[in-house]
């Protein structure tokens, strides 16, 4: 961890402002886009994703046939989601975005230790344990309701089911993802090869869930995506939906993680211009948030070298404890 609460290419320092104002300037701002994207295909291609091939195979399967069924015609989208952002014009509303969206969640990993001969296979179980266990340590005894919020693909889903399932000796745990698109849930949905989770289209900030609900609610890698009064609204959502005594856990990038402070100059250019929100995330005090939103905040630890858990619970948690366990 750096002493620096956050990098200097994001918030309002002079660096911050030269950065903005390139992406601000449409011509460099497309060829920003488009090295940023090549960037990731070229990392993940070199590691041994086959991304290309990975995005014939979903286009080939029978993931565009799930949309209708899949669609909530009553959902209407925020304005801040219907922003260009992870070099897509259409945001993550468009089938290219859903279709390459497993191959990009598959390097995640690799650019986290970079230094170190991972497959991509063993990156991305390394930095999802990391995860997962910070979080199991102020999980009630026994989960039986989880929501992912902000799934996508489902890859987090996934991986959070299969971590809880094992815990408790493959005691049934219902698990929801939900997400904005329903490309990304129909690509998810179709991968979902024991059709073991519940995927949802529905807005965060008013899933329409019943109160107390959830014994764990996540968000994995969201929060950098969403303008704080949307993370604050959400956070609200989800102080509703869990249970006393639930836990809900956060995992996002670091601004205080030294790899991302120091990220090389074309690095961090070509990473904002993908992400509209970087300015409000790096800046965003998220544990307070959720302690005046009325949270019991427990810990914020770095998870990876790249990547922090915040961890909350539902107030009155001891109390249900108490009650319902005991």
């Amino acid at each position: 961890m750096s002493d620096k609460l956050k990098p200097d290419w994001a918030g309002d320092d002079l660096l911050s402002r030269l950065v903005n104002l390139m992406i601000q300037t449409k011509p460099i701002y497309r060829v920003m886009k488009h090295q940023a994207r090549q960037v990731i295909i070229k990392t993940a291609e070199k590691n041994g994703i086959s991304w290309r091939d990975n995005c014939q195979v979903l286009e080939q399967s029978p993931a565009k046939s799930l949309l209708s069924q899949i669609t909530n015609p009553n959902v209407t989208y925020p304005d801040y989601y219907l922003l260009p952002f992870h070099a897509y014009d259409e945001g993550n509303l468009c089938w290219q975005a859903a279709f390459e969206a497993m191959s990009a969640t598959q390097s995640l990993g690799l650019r986290i230790w970079k230094n170190e001969n991972l497959t991509w296979e063993v990156a991305q179980e390394r930095l999802r344990n990391s995860f997962h266990d910070i979080l199991d340590s102020y999980s009630p005894p026994i989960v039986n309701n989880i929501l992912d919020i902000g799934c996508g693909v489902g890859v987090s889903t996934k991986t959070l089911h299969s971590y809880y399932q094992k815990r408790q000796d493959n005691l049934s745990v219902q698990t929801i993802g939900l997400d904005l698109s329903p490309y990304m849930l129909a690509v998810a949905k179709v991968t979902d090869e024991n059709q073991e989770i519940d995927w949802k289209h529905g807005l965060a900030e008013g899933t329409e869930f019943e109160d107390n609900s959830f014994d764990v609610v996540t968000l994995q890698f969201i929060l950098h995506e969403l303008p704080r009064q949307a993370t604050k609204a959400i956070f609200q959502e989800i102080r509703r939906i869990l249970r006393p005594g639930g836990v809900l856990g956060i995992v996002d990038n670091n601004p205080g993680s030294k790899v991302i402070q120091n990220l090389p100059a074309a690095l961090f250019l070509l990473m904002k211009s993908t992400e509209p929100w970087s300015d409000d995330y790096y800046t965003f005090d998220v544990e307070k948030a959720l302690i005046e939103l009325g949270f019991d905040y427990q810990i914020t630890l770095p998870s990876d070298p790249r990547h922090r858990t915040i961890v909350a619970t539902k107030s009155e948690a001891l109390h249900s404890y108490g009650m319902i366990y005991n």
